[in-house]
Protein backbone atom coordinates (compact mmCIF):
# COMPACT_ATOMS: atom_id res chain seq x y z
CA UNK A 1 0.00 0.00 0.00
CA UNK A 2 1.33 3.46 -0.87
CA UNK A 3 1.04 6.12 1.80
CA UNK A 4 0.38 8.66 -0.94
CA UNK A 5 -2.84 6.88 -1.91
CA UNK A 6 -4.24 7.23 1.59
CA UNK A 7 -2.80 10.63 2.53
CA UNK A 8 -6.19 12.29 2.91
CA UNK A 9 -7.55 9.57 5.18
CA UNK A 10 -4.30 9.45 7.16
CA UNK A 11 -4.52 13.20 7.77
CA UNK A 12 -8.10 12.75 8.96
CA UNK A 13 -7.03 9.85 11.17
CA UNK A 14 -4.23 11.89 12.74
CA UNK A 15 -6.63 14.78 13.39
CA UNK A 16 -9.14 12.41 14.97
CA UNK A 17 -6.66 10.56 17.19
CA UNK A 18 -4.81 13.70 18.25
CA UNK A 19 -8.06 15.25 19.44
CA UNK A 20 -9.24 12.00 21.03
CA UNK A 21 -6.10 11.74 23.14
CA UNK A 22 -5.91 15.40 24.10
CA UNK A 23 -2.64 16.13 22.29
CA UNK A 24 -2.33 19.84 21.40
CA UNK A 25 -0.14 19.39 18.33
CA UNK A 26 1.45 16.55 16.37
CA UNK A 27 3.74 16.07 13.40
CA UNK A 28 3.91 12.72 11.59
CA UNK A 29 6.23 11.44 8.87
CA UNK A 30 6.14 8.06 7.16
CA UNK A 31 8.99 6.55 5.11
CA UNK A 32 7.79 3.89 2.65
CA UNK A 33 9.02 2.86 -0.81
CA UNK A 34 11.86 5.37 -0.27
CA UNK A 35 9.37 8.25 -0.15
CA UNK A 36 8.52 10.37 2.86
CA UNK A 37 4.98 11.61 3.45
CA UNK A 38 4.37 14.23 6.13
CA UNK A 39 1.32 15.36 8.09
CA UNK A 40 0.66 17.85 10.88
CA UNK A 41 -2.28 18.53 13.16
CA UNK A 42 -3.32 20.87 15.96
CA UNK A 43 -1.49 23.71 17.68
CA UNK A 44 2.14 24.33 18.61
CA UNK A 45 1.13 26.48 21.58
CA UNK A 46 -2.26 26.60 23.29
CA UNK A 47 -1.57 30.15 24.52
CA UNK A 48 -0.75 31.66 21.13
CA UNK A 49 -2.88 29.43 18.91
CA UNK A 50 -0.10 28.99 16.33
CA UNK A 51 -0.92 25.98 14.13
CA UNK A 52 1.39 23.02 13.64
CA UNK A 53 2.73 22.51 10.12
CA UNK A 54 4.96 19.86 8.60
CA UNK A 55 7.82 22.39 8.76
CA UNK A 56 7.36 23.12 12.48
CA UNK A 57 10.17 22.13 14.83
CA UNK A 58 9.54 19.93 17.87
CA UNK A 59 12.03 18.74 20.47
CA UNK A 60 12.97 15.17 19.57
CA UNK A 61 14.47 14.58 23.02
CA UNK A 62 16.43 11.40 23.47
CA UNK A 63 16.12 10.35 19.83
CA UNK A 64 19.12 12.71 19.75
CA UNK A 65 21.16 9.91 21.32
CA UNK A 66 21.06 7.90 18.09
CA UNK A 67 22.34 10.96 16.19
CA UNK A 68 25.16 11.43 18.71
CA UNK A 69 25.99 7.73 18.41
CA UNK A 70 26.14 8.09 14.63
CA UNK A 71 28.79 10.81 14.97
CA UNK A 72 30.74 8.64 17.43
CA UNK A 73 30.65 5.82 14.87
CA UNK A 74 31.96 8.19 12.19
CA UNK A 75 34.91 8.84 14.50
CA UNK A 76 35.34 5.09 14.92
CA UNK A 77 35.41 4.78 11.11
CA UNK A 78 38.12 7.44 11.01
CA UNK A 79 40.22 5.82 13.75
CA UNK A 80 39.76 8.77 16.08
CA UNK A 81 37.74 6.84 18.69
CA UNK A 82 37.81 3.19 19.77
CA UNK A 83 34.64 1.63 21.16
CA UNK A 84 36.39 -0.39 23.84
CA UNK A 85 38.88 2.27 24.83
CA UNK A 86 38.54 3.78 28.30
CA UNK A 87 36.77 7.12 28.26
CA UNK A 88 39.75 8.58 30.11
CA UNK A 89 41.83 8.17 26.94
CA UNK A 90 39.80 11.13 25.61
CA UNK A 91 38.71 12.74 28.89
CA UNK A 92 41.62 12.21 31.32
CA UNK A 93 39.93 14.56 33.79
CA UNK A 94 36.84 12.31 34.13
CA UNK A 95 35.97 11.42 37.67
CA UNK A 96 32.99 9.73 39.36
CA UNK A 97 32.45 8.64 42.94
CA UNK A 98 33.94 5.19 42.25
CA UNK A 99 37.50 5.70 41.00
CA UNK A 100 37.69 2.15 39.62
CA UNK A 101 34.74 2.96 37.35
CA UNK A 102 36.31 6.24 36.22
CA UNK A 103 39.39 4.25 35.18
CA UNK A 104 37.61 1.35 33.47
CA UNK A 105 34.43 2.75 31.87
CA UNK A 106 34.59 2.58 28.06
CA UNK A 107 32.95 4.32 25.13
CA UNK A 108 30.86 1.16 24.56
CA UNK A 109 29.59 1.27 28.15
CA UNK A 110 28.31 4.80 27.56
CA UNK A 111 26.70 3.97 24.21
CA UNK A 112 24.86 0.96 25.67
CA UNK A 113 23.76 2.53 28.98
CA UNK A 114 25.75 -0.10 30.90
CA UNK A 115 28.21 2.11 32.79
CA UNK A 116 26.08 2.16 35.94
CA UNK A 117 26.95 5.85 36.40
CA UNK A 118 23.94 7.73 37.78
CA UNK A 119 22.24 8.77 34.58
CA UNK A 120 20.24 11.91 35.28
CA UNK A 121 22.88 14.53 35.95
CA UNK A 122 21.37 17.60 34.26
CA UNK A 123 23.77 20.11 35.79
CA UNK A 124 23.55 23.39 33.91
CA UNK A 125 27.06 24.74 33.31
CA UNK A 126 25.89 27.69 31.25
CA UNK A 127 25.29 28.60 27.63
CA UNK A 128 28.90 28.99 26.59
CA UNK A 129 30.83 26.80 24.17
CA UNK A 130 32.64 25.35 27.19
CA UNK A 131 29.42 23.92 28.66
CA UNK A 132 30.30 20.26 28.06
CA UNK A 133 33.92 20.76 29.06
CA UNK A 134 32.74 22.13 32.39
CA UNK A 135 30.07 19.43 32.67
CA UNK A 136 32.70 16.68 33.05
CA UNK A 137 33.71 18.11 36.42
CA UNK A 138 30.08 17.98 37.61
CA UNK A 139 30.19 14.17 37.41
CA UNK A 140 32.86 13.80 40.09
CA UNK A 141 30.46 12.81 42.88
CA UNK A 142 28.04 10.68 40.84
CA UNK A 143 27.37 7.30 42.44
CA UNK A 144 26.82 3.97 40.75
CA UNK A 145 23.24 2.75 40.34
CA UNK A 146 24.72 -0.66 39.50
CA UNK A 147 28.25 -2.05 39.13
CA UNK A 148 30.01 -1.33 35.84
CA UNK A 149 28.59 -3.61 33.13
CA UNK A 150 26.38 -5.59 35.54
CA UNK A 151 23.15 -4.61 33.77
CA UNK A 152 21.86 -1.47 32.04
CA UNK A 153 20.32 1.73 33.32
CA UNK A 154 19.28 4.53 30.98
CA UNK A 155 22.03 7.13 31.18
CA UNK A 156 21.69 10.71 29.96
CA UNK A 157 24.95 11.49 31.75
CA UNK A 158 26.84 9.10 29.50
CA UNK A 159 25.68 10.85 26.34
CA UNK A 160 26.65 14.28 27.61
CA UNK A 161 30.11 12.79 28.23
CA UNK A 162 30.09 11.34 24.71
CA UNK A 163 29.32 14.82 23.43
CA UNK A 164 32.51 16.01 25.10
CA UNK A 165 34.43 13.08 23.58
CA UNK A 166 33.21 14.26 20.16
CA UNK A 167 34.45 17.77 20.94
CA UNK A 168 37.91 16.53 21.93
CA UNK A 169 38.20 14.23 18.89
CA UNK A 170 37.01 16.80 16.34
CA UNK A 171 38.13 20.10 17.82
CA UNK A 172 34.56 21.42 17.40
CA UNK A 173 31.81 21.99 19.94
CA UNK A 174 29.16 19.28 19.78
CA UNK A 175 26.58 21.58 18.19
CA UNK A 176 28.97 22.39 15.36
CA UNK A 177 30.25 18.83 14.93
CA UNK A 178 26.79 17.32 14.59
CA UNK A 179 25.80 20.04 12.14
CA UNK A 180 28.82 19.60 9.88
CA UNK A 181 28.92 15.81 10.17
CA UNK A 182 25.21 15.00 9.94
CA UNK A 183 22.83 17.88 9.28
CA UNK A 184 24.74 19.29 6.31
CA UNK A 185 25.69 16.03 4.52
CA UNK A 186 22.06 14.91 4.87
CA UNK A 187 20.86 18.31 3.62
CA UNK A 188 18.54 18.76 6.59
CA UNK A 189 17.09 22.25 6.43
CA UNK A 190 14.89 22.24 9.54
CA UNK A 191 17.07 20.69 12.24
CA UNK A 192 18.89 22.64 14.96
CA UNK A 193 20.31 22.34 18.46
CA UNK A 194 20.49 25.90 19.78
CA UNK A 195 17.44 28.03 20.71
CA UNK A 196 18.60 30.96 18.59
CA UNK A 197 18.57 28.68 15.53
CA UNK A 198 15.24 27.08 16.43
CA UNK A 199 13.67 30.56 16.61
CA UNK A 200 14.18 30.96 12.87
CA UNK A 201 11.26 28.52 12.44
CA UNK A 202 7.85 27.74 13.87
CA UNK A 203 8.56 25.87 17.09
CA UNK A 204 6.43 23.87 19.50
CA UNK A 205 6.35 24.39 23.23
CA UNK A 206 5.57 21.55 25.60
CA UNK A 207 2.36 21.25 27.60
CA UNK A 208 1.91 19.64 31.00
CA UNK A 209 -1.14 18.75 33.07
CA UNK A 210 -0.45 19.19 36.79
CA UNK A 211 -2.68 17.04 38.95
CA UNK A 212 -6.26 18.28 38.89
CA UNK A 213 -5.55 21.04 36.38
CA UNK A 214 -6.09 21.52 32.68
CA UNK A 215 -3.32 21.16 30.12
CA UNK A 216 -1.08 24.23 30.20
CA UNK A 217 2.14 25.40 28.61
CA UNK A 218 5.27 24.16 30.36
CA UNK A 219 7.07 26.61 32.67
CA UNK A 220 10.34 26.23 30.74
CA UNK A 221 11.05 25.58 27.06
CA UNK A 222 14.19 23.50 26.78
CA UNK A 223 16.92 21.51 28.47
CA UNK A 224 20.31 22.92 29.56
CA UNK A 225 22.96 23.06 26.84
CA UNK A 226 24.86 20.30 28.65
CA UNK A 227 22.00 17.93 27.78
CA UNK A 228 22.40 18.64 24.05
CA UNK A 229 24.09 15.33 23.07
CA UNK A 230 21.52 13.42 25.13
CA UNK A 231 18.38 15.23 24.04
CA UNK A 232 18.90 18.64 22.50
CA UNK A 233 17.97 18.32 18.83
CA UNK A 234 14.88 20.11 17.51
CA UNK A 235 13.59 18.95 14.15
CA UNK A 236 10.66 18.13 11.94
CA UNK A 237 9.20 14.67 11.57
CA UNK A 238 10.37 14.73 7.95
CA UNK A 239 14.01 15.41 8.85
CA UNK A 240 13.92 12.66 11.50
CA UNK A 241 12.52 10.27 8.87
CA UNK A 242 15.44 11.22 6.62
CA UNK A 243 17.79 10.31 9.46
CA UNK A 244 16.03 6.94 9.75
CA UNK A 245 16.44 6.46 6.00
CA UNK A 246 20.21 7.00 6.39
CA UNK A 247 20.32 3.97 8.68
CA UNK A 248 18.07 1.86 6.48
CA UNK A 249 20.27 2.69 3.47
CA UNK A 250 23.54 1.49 4.98
CA UNK A 251 24.73 4.95 5.98
CA UNK A 252 24.37 6.58 2.57
CA UNK A 253 22.61 9.70 1.34
CA UNK A 254 22.56 9.58 -2.44
CA UNK A 255 26.17 9.01 -3.45
CA UNK A 256 27.54 10.18 -0.10
CA UNK A 257 28.66 7.63 2.51
CA UNK A 258 27.90 9.56 5.70
CA UNK A 259 28.76 6.68 8.05
CA UNK A 260 30.12 3.28 7.08
CA UNK A 261 27.76 0.39 6.45
CA UNK A 262 29.78 -1.63 8.99
CA UNK A 263 29.07 0.97 11.67
CA UNK A 264 25.39 1.09 10.73
CA UNK A 265 25.20 -2.70 11.13
CA UNK A 266 27.11 -2.61 14.42
CA UNK A 267 24.64 -0.12 15.88
CA UNK A 268 21.80 -2.57 15.23
CA UNK A 269 23.33 -5.54 17.08
CA UNK A 270 21.86 -6.16 20.56
CA UNK A 271 24.44 -5.39 23.25
CA UNK A 272 22.59 -5.47 26.58
CA UNK A 273 19.26 -6.77 27.86
CA UNK A 274 16.73 -4.40 29.44
CA UNK A 275 15.40 -6.07 32.63
CA UNK A 276 12.14 -4.08 32.58
CA UNK A 277 11.74 -4.06 28.80
CA UNK A 278 9.63 -5.96 26.31
CA UNK A 279 6.21 -4.46 27.06
CA UNK A 280 5.74 -2.78 23.69
CA UNK A 281 6.79 0.66 24.86
CA UNK A 282 10.24 -0.38 26.06
CA UNK A 283 12.61 -2.61 24.15
CA UNK A 284 14.05 -5.91 25.27
CA UNK A 285 17.59 -4.97 24.16
CA UNK A 286 19.83 -1.98 23.54
CA UNK A 287 22.36 -1.76 20.74
CA UNK A 288 24.82 1.06 20.12
CA UNK A 289 22.49 4.02 20.46
CA UNK A 290 19.45 2.18 19.11
CA UNK A 291 16.73 0.62 21.20
CA UNK A 292 16.07 -2.78 19.60
CA UNK A 293 12.61 -4.37 19.55
CA UNK A 294 11.60 -7.81 18.35
CA UNK A 295 8.07 -7.44 17.04
CA UNK A 296 6.29 -10.09 14.95
CA UNK A 297 9.58 -11.98 14.84
CA UNK A 298 11.24 -9.04 13.09
CA UNK A 299 13.88 -6.52 14.11
CA UNK A 300 12.47 -3.07 14.77
CA UNK A 301 14.80 -0.18 15.59
CA UNK A 302 13.63 2.78 17.58
CA UNK A 303 14.02 5.42 20.22
CA UNK A 304 11.67 7.66 22.14
CA UNK A 305 12.26 11.14 23.46
CA UNK A 306 10.72 13.07 26.30
CA UNK A 307 11.57 16.64 27.22
CA UNK A 308 9.54 19.26 29.06
CA UNK A 309 6.00 18.48 27.92
CA UNK A 310 7.10 17.11 24.53
CA UNK A 311 7.29 13.47 23.42
CA UNK A 312 8.82 11.98 20.29
CA UNK A 313 8.66 8.47 18.83
CA UNK A 314 10.67 6.75 16.08
CA UNK A 315 10.38 3.17 14.84
CA UNK A 316 12.07 1.70 11.76
CA UNK A 317 11.71 -1.76 10.20
CA UNK A 318 14.95 -2.42 8.27
CA UNK A 319 13.76 -5.40 6.23
CA UNK A 320 10.73 -3.43 4.99
CA UNK A 321 12.39 -0.06 4.46
CA UNK A 322 9.68 1.53 6.61
CA UNK A 323 10.02 4.18 9.29
CA UNK A 324 7.43 6.16 11.25
CA UNK A 325 8.10 9.35 13.23
CA UNK A 326 5.66 11.09 15.56
CA UNK A 327 6.46 14.36 17.35
CA UNK A 328 4.04 15.73 19.96
CA UNK A 329 3.74 18.48 22.57
CA UNK A 330 1.60 17.15 25.43
CA UNK A 331 -1.50 15.15 26.33
CA UNK A 332 -1.82 11.37 26.25
CA UNK A 333 1.01 10.85 23.79
CA UNK A 334 1.51 7.16 24.60
CA UNK A 335 -2.04 6.32 23.57
CA UNK A 336 -1.60 8.35 20.38
CA UNK A 337 1.65 6.49 19.70
CA UNK A 338 0.02 3.08 20.08
CA UNK A 339 -2.87 3.93 17.77
CA UNK A 340 -0.80 5.61 15.05
CA UNK A 341 2.13 3.20 15.01
CA UNK A 342 -0.06 0.14 15.49
CA UNK A 343 -2.01 0.92 12.33
CA UNK A 344 0.86 2.14 10.15
CA UNK A 345 3.39 -0.56 10.97
CA UNK A 346 0.77 -3.26 10.45
CA UNK A 347 -0.36 -1.86 7.10
CA UNK A 348 3.04 -0.90 5.69
CA UNK A 349 5.44 -3.44 7.18
CA UNK A 350 3.30 -6.33 8.40
CA UNK A 351 4.55 -5.72 11.95
CA UNK A 352 2.23 -5.70 14.94
CA UNK A 353 2.90 -3.92 18.20
CA UNK A 354 2.89 -6.32 21.17
CA UNK A 355 -0.39 -6.54 23.01
CA UNK A 356 -0.77 -3.93 25.71
CA UNK A 357 0.47 -5.04 29.09
CA UNK A 358 -2.41 -5.87 31.42
CA UNK A 359 -2.56 -6.46 35.15
CA UNK A 360 -2.83 -10.08 36.33
CA UNK A 361 -6.39 -11.27 36.95
CA UNK A 362 -5.24 -12.59 40.29
CA UNK A 363 -2.07 -10.83 41.49
CA UNK A 364 0.43 -13.10 43.22
CA UNK A 365 0.51 -12.63 46.98
CA UNK A 366 4.05 -11.75 48.03
CA UNK A 367 5.77 -10.73 51.24
CA UNK A 368 6.15 -6.93 51.08
CA UNK A 369 9.18 -7.03 53.36
CA UNK A 370 11.20 -8.63 50.55
CA UNK A 371 10.86 -5.40 48.50
CA UNK A 372 10.29 -2.64 51.06
CA UNK A 373 12.89 0.04 51.50
CA UNK A 374 14.31 3.25 50.07
CA UNK A 375 15.65 3.27 46.52
CA UNK A 376 17.50 6.38 45.31
CA UNK A 377 19.26 7.85 42.27
CA UNK A 378 19.74 11.30 40.77
CA UNK A 379 16.32 12.70 39.94
CA UNK A 380 14.22 10.24 41.96
CA UNK A 381 13.66 8.82 45.39
CA UNK A 382 11.38 5.77 45.66
CA UNK A 383 10.04 4.36 48.92
CA UNK A 384 8.50 0.90 48.56
CA UNK A 385 6.14 0.02 51.39
CA UNK A 386 3.25 -2.22 52.35
CA UNK A 387 -0.11 -0.48 52.21
CA UNK A 388 -3.73 -1.69 52.30
CA UNK A 389 -2.73 -5.32 51.81
CA UNK A 390 -0.53 -4.52 48.80
CA UNK A 391 2.72 -2.84 47.82
CA UNK A 392 3.03 0.83 46.87
CA UNK A 393 6.04 2.63 45.45
CA UNK A 394 5.99 6.32 46.37
CA UNK A 395 8.26 8.14 43.95
CA UNK A 396 9.40 11.69 44.55
CA UNK A 397 10.85 13.41 41.53
CA UNK A 398 13.78 15.72 42.25
CA UNK A 399 16.19 17.87 40.25
CA UNK A 400 15.22 19.05 36.77
CA UNK A 401 12.08 16.89 36.74
CA UNK A 402 10.67 18.74 39.74
CA UNK A 403 11.13 22.04 37.91
CA UNK A 404 8.88 20.94 35.05
CA UNK A 405 5.74 21.41 37.12
CA UNK A 406 4.80 24.09 39.66
CA UNK A 407 3.40 21.48 42.06
CA UNK A 408 5.32 18.96 44.20
CA UNK A 409 5.86 15.92 42.00
CA UNK A 410 5.05 12.73 43.91
CA UNK A 411 3.73 9.55 42.33
CA UNK A 412 1.97 6.71 44.12
CA UNK A 413 2.42 3.53 42.09
CA UNK A 414 0.46 0.47 43.16
CA UNK A 415 2.47 -2.64 42.30
CA UNK A 416 0.66 -5.85 41.28
CA UNK A 417 2.82 -8.97 41.34
CA UNK A 418 3.13 -11.18 38.23
CA UNK A 419 5.82 -13.34 39.86
CA UNK A 420 8.40 -13.04 42.64
CA UNK A 421 10.32 -10.25 40.93
CA UNK A 422 8.03 -8.83 38.22
CA UNK A 423 5.25 -6.35 38.98
CA UNK A 424 3.04 -4.12 36.85
CA UNK A 425 1.75 -0.65 37.61
CA UNK A 426 -0.36 1.95 35.82
CA UNK A 427 1.60 4.57 33.93
CA UNK A 428 1.21 7.84 35.87
CA UNK A 429 0.90 9.95 32.70
CA UNK A 430 -1.27 7.63 30.62
CA UNK A 431 -4.41 6.18 32.25
CA UNK A 432 -4.97 2.59 31.23
CA UNK A 433 -1.34 2.01 30.21
CA UNK A 434 0.49 -0.55 32.36
CA UNK A 435 4.25 -0.72 32.81
CA UNK A 436 6.56 -3.46 34.11
CA UNK A 437 8.57 -2.97 37.31
CA UNK A 438 11.21 -5.56 38.11
CA UNK A 439 13.22 -6.06 41.30
CA UNK A 440 16.62 -7.36 40.23
CA UNK A 441 19.25 -8.96 42.44
CA UNK A 442 22.65 -8.41 40.80
CA UNK A 443 25.64 -10.73 40.93
CA UNK A 444 27.17 -8.88 43.87
CA UNK A 445 23.94 -9.29 45.85
CA UNK A 446 22.82 -5.68 45.52
CA UNK A 447 19.17 -4.99 44.83
CA UNK A 448 17.79 -2.56 42.26
CA UNK A 449 14.30 -1.53 41.24
CA UNK A 450 14.21 -1.50 37.45
CA UNK A 451 11.49 0.50 35.69
CA UNK A 452 11.34 2.57 32.55
CA UNK A 453 14.80 1.36 31.58
CA UNK A 454 16.36 2.79 34.75
CA UNK A 455 17.89 0.96 37.69
CA UNK A 456 17.33 2.55 41.10
CA UNK A 457 19.47 0.96 43.84
CA UNK A 458 18.19 0.14 47.30
CA UNK A 459 19.93 2.49 49.71
CA UNK A 460 18.12 1.90 53.02
CA UNK A 461 15.20 0.49 54.98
Amino acid sequence: MSVATVSTSLQQRLDQLREQHGVPGASLAVLHDDEISAFASGLLNLDTGVEATTESLFQIGSITKVWTTTVVMQLVDEGLVELDAPVRRYLPELGVADESVAEAVTIRHLLTHSSGIDGDNFTDTGRGDDALERYVASCAELRQVHPLGATMSYCNTGFSLLGRVIEVATGEVWDSAIRTRLFEPMQLTHTATLPEDVLRFRAAIGHIDPSGKELQTAPMWGLPRTAGPAGGICSTATDVAQFARLHLAGGTVGDTQVVSSASVRAMQVPQVEVPSGGDGLSSRHWGLGWSIFGWSGRTVLGHDGGTIGQSAFLRAVPDAGVAVVLLTNGGNTLALFRDVFGELLHDLAGVDLPAELLPPETPLRVDPSAYAGLYEREGASVRVEARDGGIVAVQTVTGLGSEMTPDPFELHLHLLAEDDDLFVTQHPAAPGVWLPVRFVTLADGSRVLHAGGRATPRTGD
